[in-house]
């Protein structure tokens, strides 16, 4: 008789505080740049090497988003990278960024590389939509037997329509109300109105929130991030060698990704729990990772391409319970100042919308204390990607 096979469980390989980002780099975003993703991905890279005191030939790993129309070889062709040890990539998106980060740690914790450069370039602004068919970027929705015949004969085209129909659900189980969405727009406004690079810097108002028009109900105008050009570029190196670099280290405390059960991209509809994101999975790894909690973070950077996207992201990260984060933000909880000061520079929503690598640089900018937005003191710094598709999470520390 045949000996059954029982899968060989080992206990994981952590990260925590073996890479650290030691160099960022951001350029100006507009709504037309005029120049290629490759000009601009470039630009990036060589302002976050300065900012290290490094070269390219420091340089032998690369990580990056698969959406992206740039490649690898270019790049470090361009830069002047002697040999690329490592390369790799992390689809979804804006599920990518902080996944992108954490294979630049696991590399170099693996001894792939010792020197990782990440780099985000996008033409959304001036570029064309995926739901048109005119986006120049990869699309991966239809590699899985064709998801998106699913649901776009019912009208589920545009990622406006598809977080709506998960916020009309989710407000009604918690109990939250689009005033509740409106306090974490009018929160993103007023730290992005202190940010001389946020593309948008005019508070507003809880009221002329409420009167801004609807694009996907319940989600109104101020509800969606910004369509925007930019690019912007971190270096992630080996901890014994970021200690002795130009920039105080943030150190990558923890790194994870998730997907959890029955995945489909931006239609997480099959669940069950049906309200379950991505999210939920990488934050319990993360924590594991890391040894602390939520109630441990000092600022947060949370993925808010659409503001119920926040509200879900402060239940499953742990620092609310369900039905609890409509009171926090409405308390005025998102703010500097207060219970967790989130989306320091304005995030998607008033930043700038680039897949969330504009998160990670201010999630290190602050543990730098560099922030235009500083929360003072800040040694715990998250950053999350999009909950609604595979996601990731990272939790940076000060030394």
């Amino acid at each position: 008789m045949a000996r059954a096979i029982r899968p060989c469980y080992t206990r994981p390989v952590s990260l925590k505080d073996k890479a650290a980002i030691v160099g960022i780099g951001q350029l100006p975003f507009s709504k037309d740049i005029g120049r290629s993703e490759t000009a601009t991905a470039l630009e990036a890279s060589k302002l976050a090497l300065a900012d290290a005191g490094l070269t390219p030939k420091d340089i032998d790993g690369m990580s990056k988003w698969s959406i992206q129309v740039t490649s690898e070889n270019v790049i470090a062709r361009n830069l002047g990278v002697p040999n690329l040890r490592w390369f790799g990539e992390v689809g979804y998106g804006g599920g990518g960024g902080c996944g992108v980060v954490g294979h630049a740690a696991a590399a170099i914790t693996a001894g792939m590389a010792r020197c990782v450069l990440v780099y985000r370039s996008r033409n959304r602004g001036s570029g064309g939509r995926p739901w048109a068919g005119t986006s120049k970027e990869r699309d991966y929705s239809t590699a899985d037997a064709n998801e998106t015949a699913y649901f776009n004969p019912y009208g589920f085209v545009r990622p406006a329509d598809q977080v709506a129909m998960f916020a009309r659900r989710f407000l009604h189980e918690r109990g939250y109300t689009t005033d509740h969405l409106g306090w974490i727009a009018v929160a993103m406004r007023r730290h992005a109105s202190n940010n001389p690079v946020a593309m948008m810097k005019e508070p507003f108002t809880l009221e002329k929130y409420r009167q801004a028009r609807f694009i996907s109900e319940p989600l109104r105008l101020l509800d969606c991030c910004l369509e925007t050009d930019g690019a912007a570029a971190v270096i992630v190196c080996a901890a014994d060698m970021a200690k002795d670099l130009k920039q105080k280290p943030a150190y990558i405390m923890a790194a994870s990704q998730g997907m959890g059960n029955r995945n489909f991209t931006m239609n997480n509809f099959f669940k069950n729990p049906l309200l379950e994101s991505p999210g939920a999975y990488a934050a319990k790894d993360l924590w594991r990772m890391a040894g602390v909690t939520a109630k441990d973070v000092d600022v947060a950077q949370l993925y808010d391409a659409f503001t119920p996207l926040v509200l879900a992201s402060l239940e499953e990260y742990g620092f609310c319970k369900p039905g609890e984060a409509g009171a926090f933000v409405e308390d005025h909880g998102l703010e500097i100042g207060h219970r967790l000061p989130t989306n320091t520079s304005g995030g998607s929503l008033s930043e700038a919308y680039v897949h969330g690598i504009n998160l990670i640089i201010e999630a290190t900018r602050q543990i730098r204390g560099t922030a235009i937005n500083q929360v003072p003191n800040a040694r715990l710094s998250l950053a999350t990607s999009g909950n609604m598709v595979p996601t990731g999470a990272l939790l940076l520390r000060g030394s």
